[in-house]
């Protein structure tokens, strides 16, 4: 599983998402209703789950998908 794939499945667990929800890179957290704190407990996740840490700077820059996509790629380089 690649990362992109990866950060859907913890996107639509985190958010009670069917596994029918359509998402790709360019989906917006704010076309998944996500709020603030849900984009928290998202990057939360993901942290864990790649076992990185992701700056505040850069979880604030974060607006979709492929934002967060891009910022692990950064940061597992």
């Amino acid at each position: 599983m690649n990362i992109t794939e990866t950060v859907i499945n913890i996107i639509k667990q985190q958010l009670s998402l069917g596994e029918n929800a359509e998402l790709n890179e360019s989906t917006h957290f704010t076309d998944l209703d996500a709020d603030s704190l849900d984009v928290v407990e998202i990057v939360m996740a993901i942290e864990d789950d790649f076992g990185i840490e992701i700056s505040d700077e850069a979880v604030e820059s974060v607006r979709t998908v492929g934002d967060v996509v891009k910022v692990i790629s950064e940061l597992t380089e």
